[in-house]
């Protein structure tokens, strides 16, 4: 099973060049792909925080828009729970936290717990976390 993180998963969501690119090697792979609740978090909490930004009503239907299309995308996806078998990873693993940060020690601990390998244009911050399998399939 191959976890997008939020890079990855932005580049299939928007069909940018790479995100194609990223679909068709997800496809040729045969693996599972799926989100993390973490991630969808994180996405969903940008969009709220540019449509808070806004004023002006108007100006908030780009954002609006995003954050649909977003929702839209991420309920037809597998999204692994945060759980028990996360959380417990997650307690095992508090020492990493100077070193990585709590939202990705989070995703790296679903992962764990899915014997999965994440996806991520950010493999330097997932590399203290041991056992993790950590690829960018962007660059």
């Amino acid at each position: 099973m191959f976890v997008l993180d939020a890079n990855h998963a932005s580049e299939l969501i928007f069909r940018t060049t790479a995100g194609l690119r990223l679909f068709r090697r997800l496809d040729q792979s045969g693996g599972d792909a799926a989100v993390t609740a973490v991630t969808v978090e994180e996405s969903l909490r940008g969009w709220l925080a540019e449509i808070r930004r806004q004023a002006e009503p108007r100006r908030q239907i780009p954002a609006y828009q995003r954050l649909v299309a977003q929702v839209e995308v991420f309920a037809s996806w597998l999204v692994l729970p945060w759980d028990d078998a996360a959380a417990n990873c997650f307690d095992g693993l508090k020492f990493l936290r100077q070193k990585v940060g709590t939202q990705d020690l989070k995703i790296a601990c679903i992962c764990l717990a899915h014997e999965a390998t994440l996806l991520t244009r950010n493999v330097v911050d997932f590399t203290p976390v041991p056992g993790l399998r950590v690829e960018n399939w962007l660059d």
